[in-house]
């Protein structure tokens, strides 16, 4: 045991006697690059859990190789009930083989490595993932264009970073697969002043819907040329687009497959008023914390009631919460796709049933 992991264990010892069986961890950032979103965490945790009556247990997490260790022992040693947090896959690599020996659930909010949710399910760790899967974007991508752009002239288009060439790269195997083609692939170049040669290309090949994987100001470009150039094309977005608006403004009408603003949603208004009220802002990490202090202290009870360990019950329950009911299905994910088809009226986002204009 490192002198990092005795630390963090006679820490723990001091204040277990503040924790109960009814005591919620956050682990989050406290400074550092994430300091931000791990605060906003904190502050839906200890929003809910003043509601649900949960205790509050604060732990840093620093995102170092090797910390997670040292924290599982605390977190054990102060007898904690459920885990909120870990916004680095390598915190909790090192704490879940310590939280399954104590039966602790592990929520995290952010981890979508694949790889660590495979050994988690192979090793019986009690790891559950509020934040939605790698596959759930490009799932509700190419559900929407097959469902509504069959028939259609489209092109998919990267902007030669990582993230969205992958995301173009599986959208288009799994449109493939059903049978979909696109007329137009191509990668455009992000970051540029204009866009007049890209949408004279895609007027060329009598492309008429495009989805592009890339910033919300380089797709506003491209819609703002488009529009000058009098060539009409339905132009759609991925996650990306939950961005400023700016420099240049997303032209209304534009669509993009993205999460949900939480705080519009009506099962969050009493919460949202709530956090107002505290003068905390509904908005990243909030919410999705808040609802998992609610469905932390709704699967204790299920516990409590069934005399069951807490992992046990939280698969296939559904638990009510402000960002609506969340099921964790056998893999331990969230069972619904996160992802809806939205359409940017000028000021905001709002969810449509159709990718068509």
């Amino acid at each position: 045991m490192n002198s990092l992991r005795l630390l963090s264990f006679a820490f723990s010892l001091s204040i277990a006697g503040v924790a109960n069986a009814a005591t919620i961890a956050v682990v989050a950032p406290q400074n550092g690059a994430y300091e931000m979103l791990g605060l906003q965490i904190r502050q839906g945790v200890k929003a809910a859990a003043a509601k649900v009556g949960l205790d509050v247990m604060e732990i840093h997490e620093s995102c170092e190789d090797g910390s997670g260790g040292a924290i599982a022992d605390g977190l054990v040693a102060s007898k904690v009930s459920v885990v909120v947090g870990f916004l680095c896959t390598e915190t909790l690599a090192d704490a879940l083989p310590t939280l399954k020996n104590a039966a602790i659930p592990a929520i995290t909010l952010s981890s979508r490595s694949p790889i660590l949710m495979e050994d988690a399910l192979k090793r019986g760790w009690p790891l559950f993932r509020m934040a939605p899967s790698e596959n759930d974007e490009t799932s509700a991508v190419a559900e929407i264009m097959l469902r509504d752009w069959k028939g259609l002239p489209f092109a998919l288009l990267d902007d030669a970073t990582i993230y969205s060439r992958e995301l173009v790269d599986r959208v288009r195997a799994r449109l493939e697969e059903a049978g979909l083609k696109p007329t137009f692939t191509d990668t455009l170049r992000p970051s540029q002043e204009q866009q007049i040669a890209l949408v004279r290309r895609l007027s060329r090949t009598g492309v008429t819907h495009v989805f592009a994987a890339t910033e919300r100001n380089d797709l506003s470009i491209i819609a703002r040329d488009a529009a000058a150039e009098k060539i009409p094309l339905v132009l759609m977005g991925s996650d990306a687009l939950r961005a400023a608006n700016a420099p240049v403004p997303l032209q209304p009408g534009t669509l993009a497959v993205a999460l949900p603003d939480y705080a519009a949603l009506p099962s969050a208004a009493e919460a949202v008023q709530q956090l107002r009220a505290a003068n905390i802002e509904p908005e990243g990490y909030v919410l999705p914390a808040y609802a998992a202090a609610q469905l932390s202290a709704q699967a204790l009870e299920k516990a409590s009631e069934q005399s069951k360990p807490t992992p046990v019950v939280m698969v296939g329950t559904t638990f009510d919460t402000v960002i609506g009911p969340v099921i964790f299905n056998e893999r331990h994910e969230l069972q619904d796709n996160s992802y809806r088809l939205q359409r940017w009226t000028g000021t905001d986002f709002v969810v449509v049933d159709k990718a068509l204009n």
